[in-house]
């Protein structure tokens, strides 16, 4: 089920990228996807993101840069070593230059340049370019 609610607010957030609106209301929410999204951040697709009344049922606002192209969370469980990461990164996503394959570990939720870096494995959550 956390699967499916990361899947619902990713695809809100293109959807309303692609309109081009500016922000997007994404309930409910998860811890999951609050760190899939400091990533996001991390990596200048979104500008910011706010959460609002955690302890309910909780929304986040999402400000939108406008680049995201394609951002999806698997719904399967799919694990990684560490020396697949790369591999399955070019099965993904489209060139080398863009994009990121997001992987819970036993780190935290990292990309996978940082999983590679910490050479660790895991499962993969989602990716977007």
């Amino acid at each position: 089920m956390g699967r499916r609610i990361l899947n619902e607010a990713l695809r809100k957030m293109v959807n309303a990228d692609r309109r081009g609106k500016a922000t997007a209301l994404l309930q409910p929410i998860s811890g999951v996807m609050v760190s899939f999204l400091n990533i996001m951040k991390h990596r200048g697709y979104i500008k910011k993101f706010e959460v609002i009344d955690p302890n309910r049922v909780g929304k986040i606002n999402v400000e939108l840069n406008g680049c995201i192209k394609d951002c999806k969370a698997l719904t399967y469980r799919q694990d990684l070593r560490a020396k697949e990461i790369e591999q399955y990164r070019v099965r993904m996503l489209p060139t080398r230059q863009w994009g990121y394959v997001v992987i819970t570990t036993p780190n935290g939720v990292l990309d996978h340049e940082e999983a590679i870096k910490q050479n660790v494995g895991g499962q993969v959550l989602g990716y977007f370019h």
